[in-house]
């Protein structure tokens, strides 16, 4: 069967405790994925693969992911160099997210801002008004791509 023919969800013993991979998409056709360094952990970047950029990534071992702003496939660093190569691809226990475990190519980042990491930002309260702001936690890099 080819990959992108995935089969469909079985009993719900089947999909959490089962061999049988069978994604389950939502309604938008999209399924989660969570983009880690395969060395130290950290988190690099939230996304979505649609059946043909799950397939895709199976098939090469590099990431492909869907673009929900461009509605297009993506193949991650094919035009910055920041290559992603999947060491491991876990899924959750309802199938409904997935977490690929990375090695990055090029400079390393994954951000199109030049960060390493997309989840540059914290989000904070101020104590006295309640006001809630973004502060930076990492600084930036330079970036190497447009």
């Amino acid at each position: 069967m080819a990959a992108s023919g995935f089969p469909p969800p079985g009993t719900r013993a089947e999909v959490e405790e089962g061999a049988a991979f069978t994604p389950r998409f939502g309604a938008d056709g999209l399924v989660t994925a969570l983009a880690v360094d395969a060395v130290t952990g950290e988190i690099l970047m939230l996304a979505h693969m649609n059946r043909d950029a799950l397939a895709r990534t199976i098939e090469t071992g590099e990431a492909w992911y869907w673009s929900r702003s461009r509605g297009e496939l993506w193949h991650k660093g094919a035009t910055s160099g920041q290559i992603q190569t999947v060491v491991e691809m876990r899924v959750d226990c309802d199938q409904d997210a997935l977490l690929l475990r990375v090695r990055v190519g090029g400079d390393g980042g994954c951000c199109h801002t030049g960060r390493r990491s997309c989840f540059y930002r914290t989000v904070a309260a101020d104590p006295g008004t309640g006001a809630v702001r973004l502060v930076p936690a990492d600084p930036p890099r330079p970036s190497t791509h447009p």
